[in-house]
């Protein structure tokens, strides 16, 4: 398995990380934030899906996108935390943002190497569309990975996220006190990793 790993990393990421010039038509949309920690030391990550605008990104973009993501957020871990967590929001998620392929990837990418790294995914404000995607996804959802997956009743978006984020951590957008910040604009000590050449 690590072998596996290592082969992935030097073919995907031979750098050591992906350099923000290499994501920048992603970045630009300003859906991904990453967004202080969870009660346990989990940094989350906060994802404004409606933003993401599919026709917009080709699928090399988007799992390099990806890795870099999930790079960042286990950079940004506290020391002896090696999990994150995820509030996805499909508020206004229409058919334009459906990436069905980009999310089977991004599924794969993280049970595949990035495994025991999700703590939690909290999936909130979900129209109806989203149940024909998921039944189209879910079956390339590992049962570890699906025992960590929140759906979040609309009503109880604020309570329910409460429980596992203090007030001053959780976004102002669902009721807490701390304002969104772009994942770019994110400032994570040792990042970008010092690699050797």
């Amino acid at each position: 398995m690590f072998a596996k790993y290592r082969k992935w990393r030097q073919t995907c990421v031979p750098l050591g990380y992906i350099p923000e010039t290499m994501v920048c038509n992603e970045l630009k949309h300003k859906f991904v934030y990453i967004q202080g920690y969870d009660k346990v030391g989990r940094p989350v990550m906060v994802l404004l899906l409606a933003r993401h605008i599919a026709c917009q990104s080709n699928m090399e973009d988007f799992k390099r996108f990806v890795v870099y993501a999930f790079d960042k957020m286990s950079a940004s871990a506290t020391r002896g935390q090696t999990k994150f967590s995820i509030i996805a929001d499909f508020a206004d998620w229409a058919y334009k943002n459906v990436n069905l392929r980009g999310t089977i990837a991004a599924v794969q990418t993280l049970q595949d190497f990035y495994p025991e790294r999700l703590g939690k995914i909290y999936l909130i404000n979900r129209p109806y569309i989203f149940w024909a995607a998921w039944k189209i996804v879910s079956p390339f959802i590992d049962k570890v990975t699906r025992q960590k997956i929140v759906f979040t009743d609309d009503k109880y978006v604020k309570e329910t996220l409460l429980k596992d984020i203090d007030e001053n951590q959780l976004p102002e957008i669902y009721g807490g006190k701390s304002p969104l910040v772009p994942i770019q604009d994110c400032v994570v000590p040792n990042w970008p990793p010092v690699t050797s050449s």
